[in-house]
């Protein structure tokens, strides 16, 4: 006997057979019992979910005879045993994958002109219409429109955005959904029993999880699990066949987080990479995990888990022992690692800190300090507890010596939080430094010795203000500082004895110059700068004239550059720009080139009678 794969074996025939999909069989069937049929209809979703199905079973619906009272095909008369037997006229596949010319719809078109032999209704089913060519689109469109009474168009595709808006708002659109997983378990439930196929209900869970909502991907899957089981479906075997990650090592994985064994996750985590799963495989399993365990927490949300029994008590047991601040910051710290998974150059190093993190969530808490980490604990106490004796063995000695010589500091000091600055001394704090003049400051970003070794009482630490991160205050702070110093700044002028005479187009050359040099640090000013035309006003005395006051606050923060550099390449060191704001009588539209052309036209003849003449257009 012919073998024939499950997914075409137990293919829906009547509407009520459809998984996952009543809402809109109950339409269709509503639609043939009460004759009110459309024109055309667009099917779409994802994969799987029995759109071509559902326009087979619509198509030999409207043409039974004899329609039952619940909107079902009879499957006896004509035209019904001819559509099962696959012999029926009156309805026609086309591919548009293979078939998305206008040759192919000249051809459709065609033969919508030749009524049905038998039957009410001559159907055309597209599927994946989204693959024929906009040629091809425009070519059905009018035909599509109107249609000849006893046509019915019935569109199938997995992308309606690729569809041209004239195409459908020509048809009914009937958006079908993804099959959840109690559907896909019981639809394969039904395959099993009928195939005589023992199962368990966790291996059919973990198939409908991987079919991600397409039923034909779920029962292919199906077959090939039964294929290597041999008749028996078990969790481990149908784990092993789709190389899936097991959930007994995220619960696993979880225990070992929450009693902070780390070492142990360590071995976990190299058992798993080393049975050939990938990293970020493993920390968006972990991330859907902790989901999970999240949804367990709260009796509501505990029907959103899409897993088998066995499996929702497991997780509602763990949910139990995971604290609500653990599970949120765990999954903070999984979404950074996915966000950052391609980019790292050492994946698996990125994976294993992600999850030594993850490890020491409640390491924090049972040291009772209550603030964010900012550095992991170490992995091996031994070795923290033999440092701590060495370095009090050293401050016994140097009880016992005298202070120790003092040495150089190194190069490269980290720079201490506000946690860790020491407080200042009452020597240190009774010494004010001598002020440093604004020369000094502008043009020295290092600070002297002297300037750094004592501190004005200002500069002690205060205690941070809860609620306010007192990094992010400083960096705002040092934002308005730098505003205010860029709008004070004054740039000296370095060839001040130059006076060597400039025409405005020596002017407007240089300033041309001036702006595509600042087309790569400044690519949002440096066109605008290119549209306004410098002019001498007083000579060396030059004017900008700008139209609104945003680019005059910005022209203005670099007038000390901007006079700086056009000294420097017009040789005249007395030149000074005044920039002002336009009036309202000076302001002038933007013309268009064509706009441009007319007006030159108009004020000399002369141009246009050569236009004319020469029977040119302006492109």
């Amino acid at each position: 006997m012919e073998y024939i794969v499950s997914a075409r074996k137990y293919r829906p025939m009547t509407f009520g057979s459809v998984v996952g999909q009543t809402a809109l069989t109950t339409t269709l069937k509503n639609a043939v019992k009460s004759g009110k049929l459309a024109h055309a209809f667009l099917f779409c979703g994802p994969r799987g979910v029995g759109k071509t199905t559902c326009a087979r079973i619509f198509a030999k619906t409207i043409n039974c005879e004899h329609v039952g009272p619940d909107g079902e095909a009879c499957n006896e008369c004509e035209s019904c045993r001819a559509f099962n037997e696959q012999r029926s006229l009156n309805i026609f596949e086309l591919d548009a994958a293979s078939n998305n010319g206008v040759d192919s719809m000249r051809q459709l078109t065609e033969q919508t002109r030749i009524p049905p032999q038998m039957g009410r209704y001559k159907v055309f089913i597209i599927d994946e219409v989204h693959m024929l060519s906009a040629q091809a689109f425009n070519a059905f469109l009018k035909t599509l429109e109107e249609p000849p009474s006893y046509v019915i168009f019935i569109l199938a595709t997995t992308e309606k955005h690729k569809i041209l808006p004239t195409i459908i708002s020509r048809c009914q659109i009937y958006d079908f959904e993804r099959m959840d997983v109690g559907h896909t378990v019981a639809h394969l439930k039904m395959v099993a029993e009928k195939e005589g196929v023992t199962y368990d209900e966790e291996s059919l869970a973990l198939i409908a999880e991987k079919a991600d909502g397409g039923m034909r991907d779920a029962l292919s899957i199906f077959d090939q699990c039964v294929s290597f089981c041999g008749g028996t479906l078990s969790y481990d075997k149908v784990v092993s066949n789709l190389n899936v990650l097991a959930s007994d090592n995220y619960f696993q994985l979880v225990d070992l987080c929450l009693e902070d064994k780390v070492a142990d996750v360590m071995v976990l985590v190299n058992s798993i990479i080393s049975n050939g799963f990938d990293g970020g495989q493993l920390v968006n399993g972990l991330a859907s995990h902790l989901r999970n365990v999240l949804m367990a927490k709260d009796p509501t949300t505990l029907p959103l888990l899409e897993v088998s029994e066995r499996q929702r008590a497991r997780y509602g047991e763990q949910a139990r022992k995971c604290p609500p601040r653990f599970i949120y910051q765990a999954l903070r710290y999984c979404n950074e690692c996915d966000q950052g998974y391609r980019q790292s150059s050492n994946k698996r190093l990125l994976v294993e800190l992600t999850l030594i993190e993850v490890a020491q969530i409640l390491q924090d808490d049972e040291a009772g300090a209550g603030r964010p980490r900012k550095t992991l604990k170490s992995l091996f106490k031994k070795l923290v507890a033999l440092g701590q004796q060495k370095a009090a063995t050293q401050v016994a000695a140097t009880e016992r010596h005298g202070s120790p010589r003092p040495q150089a500091a190194p190069a490269m000091a980290a720079t201490p939080t506000p946690e860790t600055r020491p407080a200042a001394t009452p020597a240190a704090s009774t010494t004010t430094p001598p002020a440093a003049s604004p020369a000094a400051s502008t043009s020295s970003p290092v600070a002297s010795p002297a300037a750094s070794t004592a501190a004005p009482p200002s500069a002690a630490p205060r205690r941070p203000i809860p609620g306010i991160r007192p990094r992010g205050l400083g960096m705002f702070k040092q934002m308005e500082a730098k505003k205010e110093t860029a709008q004070q700044e004054e740039v000296e002028i370095i060839n001040k004895e130059e006076q060597k005479p400039f025409s405005q187009e020596d002017l407007a050359r240089e300033w041309l110059a001036m702006c595509n040099r600042m087309q790569k640090p400044l690519p949002g000013l440096a066109p605008r700068l290119k549209n306004i035309i410098p002019l001498i006003t007083d000579y060396p005395n030059i004017e900008i004239v700008v139209d609104n006051r945003q680019l005059l606050e910005q022209i203005s923060q670099l007038k000390g550059r901007i006079r700086k550099t056009m000294a420097v390449y017009l040789h005249n060191g007395n030149i000074d720009f005044n920039i002002r704001l336009a009036k309202a009588e000076e302001v002038k539209p933007v013309l268009s080139k064509r706009e441009l052309f007319e007006k030159i036209s108009k004020e000399n003849h002369a141009i246009e009678l050569l236009r004319q003449q020469l029977d040119l257009e302006l492109a």
